[in-house]
């Protein structure tokens, strides 16, 4: 496949394709007047980096998930990425419920609300809403 099929195909800029080769993330083939030609194995490797930017990744550590040979490094960028992924569901989970909570509340202003001020203090570290810390 030529780079503008695969741009196409996965709904990526040409340039894009030509940045992450130029990183060392793919090594397609070359024909003709140094054309580009992708085939199975680079559709593949586009998929995972795709998937891996989702994941949060980002770009070098891509290529260095990739490009080692090293079961060791590997594991490891991958569980600085857990930790990390584990915290930010944690953040997205503590938000959820304390916009569930506003949703909820029978106040006129859900800021007066003493359960979404509960869940506002413990927030920044306050016991309850009148200031007693933690």
């Amino acid at each position: 496949m030529t780079i503008g099929e695969i741009a196409e195909r996965f709904g990526l800029a040409t340039h894009v394709l030509r940045h992450w080769e130029s990183m060392g993330l793919l090594t397609p083939a070359r024909v003709e007047g140094d054309r580009r030609r992708y085939g199975h194995d680079d559709l593949y490797r586009i998929a995972v980096i795709l998937r891996a930017k989702e994941a949060g990744f980002a770009l070098d550590d891509i290529r260095e998930m990739i490009a080692t040979e090293d079961p060791a490094a590997r594991h490891d960028i991958l569980l600085r990425r857990h930790a990390e992924l584990t915290r930010r569901i944690a953040e997205a989970q503590a938000s959820l419920e304390l916009i569930e909570c506003a949703l909820d509340c029978d106040h006129e202003d859900f800021t007066g609300c003493p359960h979404f001020q509960t869940m506002a203090a413990e927030r920044i570290g306050f016991d309850s809403p009148a200031g007693v810390r933690v």
